[in-house]
This record gives C-alpha cells, sequence and structure tokens, in this order.
C-alpha cells in the first residue's frame, strides 16, 4: 500500500504563514547548501504530490517561472516533472505540468490511490496553523529528525500503533 505523508514548513509554534500571510521563515535557510542539498533531493524523489486548490495555485504560479529554475533548478525540475494530483471543487482544469484534477471525494480518493501501485504521495497544504481544528490528541510516534545548520528541523513521524 502507498504511503501518503505531508511536508510543510512550520514555525515551532505551528504556522504556515505569520499574521501578514507572510511565509518568508520557511525560505530563510535557502543559502545553507546541507539544507538545499535536501530540498532537492526530495523534490526529485518517486513521489506524487497532493494539493488542494489554494496551495495548487501557489505552487503552479512559481515553479515555472524563470526565478524558479534560475534559483532553484533541481526543485523546480523535480516540482515541474513529478506527477501532482489537486483536489478543487471549483477548479475547470489545471494545466501545471502532469497535474489530475479531481472534483470528488478528497478521502474517497486518497483511500483508491492508496490501494493502487505506485510511489508514495506527499501532501503540499497551506493554511494558518498546523494545530488548527484538532480537538483530540494525535497519536503519532516520532520515527526520525534531522537537524540543519540553518536552524530548520525534520521530523518524521507515523502513526502510534
Amino acid at each position: 500500500m502507498r504511503k501518503l505523508a505531508v511536508f510543510n514548513n512550520v514555525s515551532v509554534d505551528g504556522y504556515f504563514k505569520d499574521a501578514q500571510n507572510d511565509m518568508g521563515f520557511a525560505h530563510a535557510g535557502m543559502r545553507d547548501p546541507e539544507w538545499m542539498e535536501f530540498a532537492s533531493g526530495n523534490a526529485s524523489g518517486n513521489g506524487e504530490l497532493v494539493f488542494g486548490r489554494i496551495t495548487y495555485e501557489m505552487m503552479a504560479s512559481f515553479w515555472v517561472t524563470p526565478q524558479a529554475a534560475r534559483d532553484l533548478p533541481a526543485v523546480a525540475k523535480g516540482m515541474n516533472e513529478m506527477p501532482k494530483v489537486v483536489f478543487s471543487r471549483t477548479l475547470d482544469k489545471a494545466p501545471w505540468n502532469n497535474t489530475r484534477l479531481v472534483k470528488s471525494d478528497p478521502a474517497a480518493e486518497i483511500q483508491r490511490m492508496k490501494s493502487e501501485p505506485g510511489p508514495d504521495m506527499v501532501i503540499l497544504g497551506s493554511g494558518t496553523t498546523i494545530f488548527e481544528g484538532i480537538r483530540d490528541r494525535l497519536h503519532l510516534r516520532l520515527v526520525k529528525s534531522r537537524a540543519f545548520r540553518n536552524g530548520n528541523v525534520v521530523l518524521y513521524y507515523e502513526p502510534a500503533r
């Protein structure tokens, strides 16, 4: 069964963006070679990206630009080549390379996709805080972590069994 993972830049207090909708903190480490190697490797992996409409539109508007190709060539190449799925009830088309638009129930479609053979999937999401709307404790187990010189930390969790 395929796995579904989340890759998000989140501040230590759980925010994707600040009060001014700025995500600059997420890009502060771009000059760290170790972090850029990790990000480039992530984008060049064998996976499938899963988006909601808002994140899809944001990503599609950036990764096809000359600036993305110039500043982050390996990441841009991976983002543009990887297969993508966007869930939206309002989009009529999803023209970013290798994107499939799904208008049906996201939970049912993800279950179907997980049961198919293929690469693991990664959710790229947005929002205000990672903890918004969570009422019950999530039973997760930290399985791996990696700290970078620029202060970024990548944490790998899986459901506790």
